[in-house]
């Protein structure tokens, strides 16, 4: 949420598959949905309503539509009808912080900031390296810090640190020229969890290529160091040196030895082997006792809130590609490429895992899209 007028844009049938995490359209089905999200484009609302309500009277569950037609409803001044569209979405489909923006965007034109900041936590619960989402919190708590302020001068006009404090929180908001509006929708590359704010029904901008919310918008996740593993075994050769016969033996033997990259693989082979198999106990076991919870979430909840997402009914898998580990003493850094598909959603995005080594045992300790 900018605070300034807000502006929509309703992506392309693949950009709006995209933002989703979704399968691409096939081709009629994309036809239809660029039809519908052209006439958003011209203006044309009802009628771009009227084409989304055709696709959704043979598709009633498709996402994309129904995303389209949030876009519509907030574009026909019907917050009411956007809002009851972008929650079922996040009901169906908890992972995306997509819906959850755009209804903390509406909430916040409506002046209903602490639903709006609930609306955001969830987003950013969601996908912790969301930009949008902090940038837009930043502001929800700008705004009721204002509130909080002018209150204190209606009780004590002649307050005047609160004068000042309110005078420095109005110029904040007038620097950055954001006022509430209406919500914009975003168009983001599956592998990107921080899609950038997307722009007014005239220009439909493609998503970011800087890689900084990866790949995607600027300002977004920035990917953890690749760690350096530690040079120690290159000393190993030094020891039998005095034995001429036997040094070329000990000199090959540290390029050869594993640095635990072997180790750190399974483990994260495991962790998705786990889950694959909905063995919630196994999957939870993979990670260590000091995890960072997104958002900092109590242990707690995040395991109850993982528990009931793998325990749905329908079947899911989840493939590893791309896998790239490096190790610095016992702590490594995996990077790859997750395909995951469930009865509801096919998504495929990078994800990077922190792990340490506790007892022999390399354990995440961080999880986070992008590489």
């Amino acid at each position: 949420m900018t605070f300034g007028s807000f502006r929509h844009v309703a992506g392309t049938a693949a950009a709006i598959a995209l933002a989703l995490g979704l399968a691409l359209p096939g081709p009629a089905h994309a036809d239809n949905l660029a039809d519908a999200q052209a006439l958003l484009k011209q203006g044309q609302l009802q009628a771009a309503l009227e084409r989304v309500d055709q696709i959704l009277a043979t598709k009633p569950k498709d996402a994309q539509a129904r995303f389209l037609k949030g876009l519509v409803f907030t574009e026909l001044n019907r917050p009411a009808d956007a809002i009851g569209v972008f929650t079922k979405l996040t009901e169906d489909y908890p992972e995306l912080p997509e819906p959850f923006n755009n209804l903390a965007v509406i909430y916040a034109q409506q002046k209903q900031y602490d639903k709006a900041k609930v609306a955001l936590e969830m987003a950013i619960r969601t996908h912790p390296s969301y930009a949008t989402a902090h940038e837009n919190l930043g502001d929800i708590y700008a705004r009721l810090a204002s509130q909080a302020y002018d209150k204190a001068l209606q009780l004590d006009s002649t307050n005047a640190t609160a004068q000042n404090k309110l005078a420095m929180m109005r110029d904040l908001m007038s620097l950055s020229g954001r006022p509430v509006g209406r919500p914009p929708a975003t168009a983001v590359a599956a592998a990107t969890p921080a899609p950038a704010p997307v722009a007014s029904p005239a220009p439909a901008p493609a998503p970011a290529a800087p890689n900084a919310k990866p790949a995607a918008a600027p300002g977004s996740v920035v990917p953890a160091p690749v760690a350096v593993p530690a040079p120690t075994p290159a000393a190993r050769p030094a020891a039998p040196a005095p034995v001429a016969a036997a040094s070329p033996a000990p000199a090959a033997k540290p390029a050869a030895e594993p640095d635990g990259s072997a180790d750190v693989a399974k483990a994260v082979e495991r962790w998705a082997s786990a889950w694959s198999n909905k063995d919630v106990k196994g999957y939870l076991s993979q990670y260590a006792a000091g995890f960072q919870t997104p958002g900092g979430a109590p242990r707690a909840a995040w395991e109850q809130e993982r528990t009931q997402r793998i325990t749905k009914p329908g079947k899911i898998d989840v493939d590893i590609a791309d896998l790239d580990v490096s190790v610095d003493g016992d702590k490594a850094t995996a990077k790859f490429r997750q395909h995951y598909r469930s009865a509801n959603l096919n998504t495929s995005s990078n994800k990077t895992l922190i792990l340490v080594r506790n007892g022999g045992k390399w354990q995440i300790q961080q999880e986070r899209l992008g590489r």
